[in-house]
């Protein structure tokens, strides 16, 4: 009976977080906040204590995951409603470097010091601070950089050279397997797939461990076998 309990728990658990995350959206996950991880945090426990406490049901599981959840969609509505409610609740970003010059007392207040500015800054390919004329920490820990005008790449506009198309590529092929409903998007059948692989002596879609298609590009093609 304890394992079949722990199951039970574990089931309901699952799908109640899965559903959880999906209400609240993608936020939890891709712009982590303060916030949004002890929420995190907490929702696990409800769950992984839970199943350890024979006094607790899957009544019990259901009702905190629940009351926690809604808590969590009661502040993000309010975050997205009332704007100055945003800063009490999410933080507000830090000017970190302001024309050039790092400000300390920014630095103090966000527990960050040199070593670590310095490793943010390098994820940001700036690997020098005398690089950077602005940047700001936000509010989920990442950091964004504007870069001094003599280190920034010049464009294609700047040096007046003609502009290519932008696409986005799709997927033709994964792991041996024709996607079929990304077919109808670059305007093919499997037919005219099969085509466009014996132009470049593929025999089969079974040998191919990547195909891309890009508008205005040949087909990409990865085999299984290295070349």
């Amino acid at each position: 009976m304890e394992f079949t309990h722990i199951f039970g728990e574990l089931f309901i658990g699952y799908f109640l977080l899965l559903l959880l995350t999906k209400v609240l959206g993608k936020t939890q996950i891709t712009q982590i906040t303060t916030f949004d991880f002890v929420s995190v945090l907490v929702l696990g426990e409800l769950v992984g204590n839970a199943m350890y406490d024979a006094e607790t049901g899957i009544k019990e599981i259901i009702y905190s995951i629940l009351v926690w959840g809604g808590l969590i969609y009661i502040t993000e509505f309010i975050t997205q409603k009332f704007r100055k409610s945003r800063q009490l609740l999410e933080g507000k970003p830090s000017i970190i470097i302001n024309k050039g010059k790092i400000d300390f007392n920014e630095l103090k207040k966000n527990h960050l010091d040199i070593n670590q500015l310095q490793h943010l800054l390098r994820a940001k390919d700036v690997f020098s601070i005398t690089e950077c004329a602005f940047a700001i920490l936000e509010t989920d820990g990442t950091i964004s950089v504007l870069k001094k005008s003599a280190f920034v790449n010049p464009t294609k506009q700047d040096m007046n050279l003609p502009l290519d198309i932008i696409s986005l590529p799709i997927s033709i092929i994964q792991d041996g397997e024709i996607i079929k409903e990304n077919l109808p998007r670059v305007g093919w059948n499997e037919d005219q797939l099969i085509q466009e692989l014996k132009k470049q002596n593929v025999q089969s879609h079974k040998d191919i461990l990547y195909a891309e298609w890009r508008e205005g590009s040949p087909l990409f093609i990865q085999s299984y076998k290295m070349n």
